[in-house]
């Protein structure tokens, strides 16, 4: 997903690509019995809206960044809890690394 997040103004001009892993906690009996999509989180549709945020609005942390996705994730009332990694691969920092990333767990409680 490319977005413009970021604390140095370049990064907000010419963006960046953002990878984003999501573990969401439901109870999935209703769908493993129906088989059906509509009684569990239909996941493409999960995608738009998280590209949705990471397309959106700039915001200057990956912390903010995921705490939004997490949000997101926690507007279906079936999901009780979620886990979300934002992996900014191209961050700006002077030394050869693979990945930063930064991991939330948000719940309702």
């Amino acid at each position: 997903m490319h977005g413009f997040h970021g604390v140095y103004d370049f990064e907000r001009v010419s963006g960046q690509d953002f990878i984003v892993d999501v573990t969401l906690w439901l109870d999935t009996t209703r769908a493993a019995t129906s088989d059906e999509i509509v009684d569990t989180i239909h996941y493409g549709h999960l995608a738009d809206a998280l590209v949705a945020v990471v397309s959106g609005e700039p915001v200057n942390l990956l912390e903010t960044l995921a705490a939004r996705l997490a949000d997101t994730c926690l507007t279906d009332d079936r999901v009780s809890e979620c886990t979300i990694t934002v992996h900014k691969p191209q961050a700006p920092i002077a030394h050869q690394f693979a990945d930063v990333s930064v991991t939330i767990t948000r719940s309702r409680s």
